[in-house]
């Protein structure tokens, strides 16, 4: 779970790279501000109590707070991660949150603080009250809140020093210089917590088409080891050499091929948030070789996604893409195909079970277009995030 406090000085810009953060690492947002003045809005008793607190410039009590947090991230328990804008702002806001994190089996990954010197801010601040209708946007009401940031949101930062996650950012350039800072940053940070889906299926199913999707939806790193054996073949280095008579025969490649495949890829994509593993595990060996190599790098399958196929529509797809362009060697006959299938039932197979055991397996629908199985399987991946989350509370 990648959680990210967005640290800074009222008219730092957060408000701003929130939203291209947002994009980026597909989080659910938490800005107490926000929810503050939606509150307000609506004139709810919660919005008439923090009216006045707001409108001097203070800040609201923690009491008030922690509701509107806490509601917040229970409704949002198959998300990816949070971004959180506006909290904590002091140090008993951050020991609220380090056990709210605590409820989920997670913890905060990192504090990040946009650095803007005072009289850029009060600039900045009055220039935005011309459009933004706030109460607090005036010269008065901005020193009181910058002195409020100075007395007891600054202590914070020592508070995420000592836990070695807080980190200042120069919050002054253009925008997109900003983000590119925040996101080398955030990048380093979450180089150990991966976020690792396996895309298991018969051949047939659809796991490339659908493992690409998933990458690029949920940020991710796309690893096929038949696409990159395949590449490695049409580059004739040695291991494609050493594999393709495996996969001309629809046969699983040696182990040890995979396996210095992996790592590479591993290797290449070190500050990724996460991966999406299709055509690997296919055997029970296998199942326990990615444990190990996830391990090495202080990691472990998140979910085990199985697109659900018939047999013979299986046959149906395979015949059809052996006329067209994106055929396979293994495509060409009916023997060939029946062969695929016959390793799949016996070597794939438990590793289904593998994963069931683990509580970490989802099974989807594969029949169906492309757009709509795709929308199930995001679907699992939120439902299976949140069962996790829920069964470790």
């Amino acid at each position: 779970m990648l959680n990210i406090a967005l640290f800074g000085p009222p008219g730092a810009g957060k408000g701003t790279q929130s939203k291209l953060l947002l994009e980026r690492y597909n989080l659910t947002y938490i800005s107490t501000g926000d929810i503050l003045r939606e509150e307000i809005a609506n004139q709810t008793p919660l919005g008439k109590s923090a009216k006045n607190i707001i409108d001097r410039g203070g800040l609201v009590p923690d009491e008030i707070i922690v509701q509107i947090i806490e509601k917040k991230v229970i409704m949002n328990l198959d998300s990816r991660g949070i971004l959180f804008d506006g909290f904590p702002r002091t140090v008993v806001q951050a020991y609220i949150l380090e056990g709210l994190l605590l409820k989920l089996n997670s913890s905060l990954t990192c504090m990040l603080s946009l650095e803007v010197p005072t009289e850029e801010l009060i600039d900045r601040m009055l220039e935005r009250s011309k459009t933004s209708g706030r109460a607090d946007d005036n010269l008065e009401v901005i020193n009181v809140r910058l002195q409020e940031y100075e007395n007891k949101t600054k202590p914070v930062m020592d508070f995420y020093k000592k836990k070695g996650i807080f980190y200042g950012i120069n919050g002054v350039g253009n925008v997109e210089e900003i983000f590119a800072n925040l996101c080398n940053t955030i990048d380093n940070t979450m180089r150990h917590d991966y976020f690792n889906v396996v895309l298991l299926g018969k051949p047939g199913s659809g796991k490339g088409t659908q493992g690409e999707l998933l990458a690029k939806n949920n940020n991710l790193v796309y690893i096929s080891t038949g696409k990159l054996l395949r590449k490695e073949i049409a580059d004739r280095t040695e291991l494609g050499m050493a594999a393709k008579p495996y996969l001309e025969r629809g046969e699983i490649a040696p182990d040890e091929i995979a396996i210095k495949l992996i790592e590479r890829e591993l290797e290449r994509n070190s500050t990724s948030s996460g991966f999406i593993f299709k055509g690997f595990p296919r055997t029970i060996v296998q199942a326990y070789i990615l444990d190990g190599l996830l391990r090495r790098v202080n990691s472990k399958v998140s979910l085990m996604l199985n697109l659900r196929l018939s047999t013979l529509d299986s046959i149906k797809r395979l015949h059809h893409r052996a006329q067209t362009e994106r055929a396979r060697p293994y495509d060409m006959t009916t023997d060939l195909i029946l062969n695929r299938l016959e390793e799949y039932e016996k070597k794939t197979k438990p590793v289904i079970e593998y994963y069931k055991k683990q509580s970490v397996f989802f099974e989807v629908d594969g029949e169906g277009s492309k757009e709509e199985v795709n929308t199930r399987l995001q679907d699992a991946i939120r439902r299976g995030i949140r069962e996790i989350r829920v069964s470790k509370t």
